[in-house]
């Protein structure tokens, strides 16, 4: 297997229910010295582009819908090809399909050119991500673990060959994820993480759309606590 994992940070900003957040967003890239997959483009297409250095994009796979996401990913999928053909197919999770349409119709009433308003107004997902699905990349298999409770279509991505988790946005290092100080659907996100760690090793690095790595046993052992969150955000 010569899979290999790299990273790309950037800021920028996330809009949740009309407000704004600052934002600081991981992207990981998986593949060989042939090509990738490129999970959760944020903010700066360029400095993503630049990491996969001219490698074959075979998938764009968004772990949620949020904006920080969509913001880059036709420049991502595209990767410096004209004929939209050519472009790498974008995945996401049908439940995050109408955050997608609010965001790519925005742009649409924005845009200054009938061209560019009826081409956005037309974006759709060319892969709507299922759990069970699995994506094969120079060896190694990532499985599609649907989560929802951070967005209703969020996903992570297991790997056994790589001895990793991709969390997205359901999990950080050291709490649940969040958008600013905000958790959608905290007790959803809770019982969705505590799923998602139970089966897998200890080991097992977690490798969050936000902030530092962690392992599954760390946050495992954390996850209990974070039931107190819930009654925070009940009173």
């Amino acid at each position: 297997m010569d899979a290999r994992i790299e990273q790309v940070v950037s800021a920028g900003k996330c809009t949740l229910e009309d407000t704004e957040y600052d934002v600081e967003n991981n992207t990981w890239i998986v593949g060989d010295d042939d090509s990738v997959v490129v999970i959760d483009p944020a903010h700066d297409a360029e400095a993503i582009l630049k990491v996969v250095d001219g490698r074959e994009v075979m998938a764009v796979i968004c772990l949620d819908g949020h904006d920080a996401h969509l913001n880059t990913v036709l420049e991502v999928a595209a990767a410096g090809e004209e004929d939209e053909e050519n472009w790498a197919p974008i995945a996401l999770h049908r439940g995050d399909r109408l955050l997608w349409r609010d965001y790519f119709r925005r742009l649409a009433r924005e845009a200054k050119d009938e061209e560019d308003t009826d081409f956005l107004k037309d974006q759709e997902p060319d892969i709507y991500l299922e759990d069970g699905g699995v994506f094969e990349i120079a060896g190694a298999q990532l499985d599609v673990i649907h989560t929802p409770g951070h967005t209703p279509g969020s996903i992570c991505l297991s790997s056994e060959q790589l001895g990793v988790l991709f969390t997205g946005g359901t999990l950080h290092r050291g709490k649940p994820g969040q958008v600013g100080d905000v958790y959608p659907e905290l007790r959803q996100q809770l019982n969705s993480i505590g799923s998602l760690l139970a089966p897998l090793p200890k080991d097992t690095r977690v490798l969050p759309g936000s902030g530092e790595e962690t392992t599954v046993g760390e946050e495992d052992a954390r996850w209990e606590s974070w039931f107190a969150l819930t009654k925070e955000a009940d009173d």
